[in-house]
């Protein structure tokens, strides 16, 4: 007996049956009967044609009328429901076909079948990735959003403190005039100064993190040597060092002394931060040492301590904002003293200004350990500019003839 004579003789009995082996409620069932009809016109030009893909639009269209709940968990898969359409095909022809006729059809059936599984299941699979993949772009902008709030937020919230900070400030000025004559005063106004000095520094950084964010940070490109720079950043820190019985040793490297085109002061607020770090995470009587070398087109610049360390799953997040690592109610209120406190902006901040020169910036360390302390290791490349991006201050530095 033809394919055709087959599906002639088994078409009347194949929609009623299936519908009622798979669905509930006379409603439901009223729908499906057209599409097993669609599925099985389809599945006889396959079987006709000896070719799986006649049936391929429908299952496109059985894939894509999945829920999102379904798509979420992959669970009501279709290769279920084709499966038991043809376990109630293969009976269906055993029941009115002859042995023969009835296994010479399921041998046509079955790589038609075959195939279709796998195409569904390629097709469930693309649905489960896109399903994925929109799910991650909508959590990345949201992130993003985020993101850009809090910078919003930071930028703002700098902005509106530095206003009552002036204030305080000038205040205090005129105070320190009137009670010049009392010390125990005169006291008092320089405990209240040194904490506004430490509350302009955290708003400074909040503002240098709203320019990073925003590619806002303007660099004032001129001659800079690092020898110099270091040097300022060793006498600036010489008090804490001796407050801390640390030792504190900037070598003289290969190219320390070249010079090159940048922004002086946001190069020395590098240095600033990593020295202050160095400090801070290293306990008393500890050393730090400052050193570096040429290499082609940069120079590399590498502070290291013997402190107690950045474990390998923290080596990143040091340079994000607020990336503040350990208990933060444990912190002391002192930038350079052991595990000092601070926002957590140092590190992300000479990122932005190192990567805003075209330079990198990386740490290495073993791991976190406050007993045997096995240190940590700062990596800076600059780049050397041989001239200024700026004509015009290339011109004024050669009519001048000046060094920085």
């Amino acid at each position: 007996m033809r394919v055709l004579e087959i599906f002639d003789l088994l078409q009347p009995k194949f929609a009623k049956r299936v519908s009622e082996e798979l669905t509930k409620g006379e409603e439901v069932r009223e729908q499906f009967v057209h599409q097993v009809k669609r599925y099985f016109n389809l599945l006889q030009q396959s079987m006709v044609m000896g070719d799986a893909s006649w049936l391929h639009p429908i299952l496109v269209e059985w894939v894509q009328a999945r829920t999102q709940s379904e798509v979420e968990k992959e669970e009501a898969s279709l290769t279920v429901l084709l499966n038991k359409i043809f376990m109630l095909t293969h009976t269906l022809a055993s029941e009115e076909l002859n042995p023969q006729e009835a296994l010479d059809f399921i041998g046509k059936l079955l790589p038609i079948h075959t195939e279709a599984i796998e195409y569904v299941t390629q097709q469930e699979s693309k649905a489960h990735i896109d399903y994925v993949s929109k799910e991650l772009e909508n959590v990345r902008v949201e992130l993003e959003r985020l993101d850009q709030s809090k910078s919003g937020f930071i930028s703002v919230a700098a902005h509106e403190l530095k206003t009552p900070l002036t204030l305080i400030e000038g205040y205090m000025d005129m105070l320190r005039e009137t009670v010049s004559d009392t010390p125990q005063a005169a006291l008092y106004l320089d405990g209240v100064g040194k904490g506004t000095q430490r509350l302009q520094e955290i708003v400074g950084d909040m503002i240098d993190v709203s320019l990073i964010d925003n590619n806002l940070l303007d660099l004032n490109f001129r001659p800079i040597w690092i020898n110099r720079l270091l040097s300022m950043a060793r006498e600036e820190f010489e008090g804490a060092i001796k407050k801390r019985n640390q030792s504190l040793e900037v070598r003289e490297f290969s190219g320390v002394d070249t010079m090159t085109y940048g922004d002086a002061e946001r190069t020395y607020q590098v240095l600033r931060n990593l020295f202050s770090n160095a400090i801070k995470y290293t306990p008393d009587g500890g050393q730090i040492v400052v050193d570096g070398r040429i290499l082609p087109g940069f120079i590399e610049i590498t502070v290291t301590d013997n402190g107690i360390g950045i474990a390998q799953e923290d080596q990143e997040r040091i340079f994000e904002k607020f990336g503040q690592l350990g208990d933060i109610s444990l912190h002391s209120s002192g930038k350079t003293k052991f595990k000092g406190g601070g926002p957590g902006l140092g590190l992300p901040i000479a990122k932005g200004i190192v990567e805003a020169h075209g330079g990198t910036i990386w740490v290495e360390s073993e791991g976190f350990d406050e007993e045997k302390c096995p240190g940590a290791t700062f990596h800076v490349l600059f780049p050397i500019i041989e001239s200024a991006p700026d004509e015009k201050t290339e011109k004024l530095y050669h009519y001048t003839g000046s060094e920085e």
